[in-house]
């Protein structure tokens, strides 16, 4: 599945939501809560994510390339085999997430 890049979904409610593997490239999801979400292979490149909250959030093997991750809290995620490059991680909350394999 793929979500519009010009799809606006900033402050979206999507606690433990199913979305393994959809395509939010480049969408707007400032300040959106994904708490518990399951984005496993989630394309979430040039995303906008500043101030998410994706706590215990399964982003396993995800895209996250290029995207906004200011202030982004990700205490307790699971990131491994993430790309990471050249994403924003400035004041990004990581405590106890799991970095394995990720690529930064």
């Amino acid at each position: 599945m793929k979500v519009n890049a010009s799809s606006n979904l900033r402050f979206s409610f999507l606690p433990g939501a199913e979305l393994k593997g959809v395509s939010f490239e480049k969408c707007n999801l400032q300040g959106s809560n994904l708490r518990g979400a399951n984005l496993e292979g989630a394309n979430l490149k040039d995303a906008i994510l500043c101030g998410a909250y994706l706590q215990g959030a399964n982003l396993q093997g995800a895209n996250l390339e290029g995207a906004d991750l200011l202030g982004v809290n990700l205490q307790g995620a699971n990131l491994q085999g993430a790309i990471l490059t050249g994403a924003i991680l400035e004041f990004a909350k990581l405590d106890g997430a799991n970095l394995e394999g990720a690529i930064v």
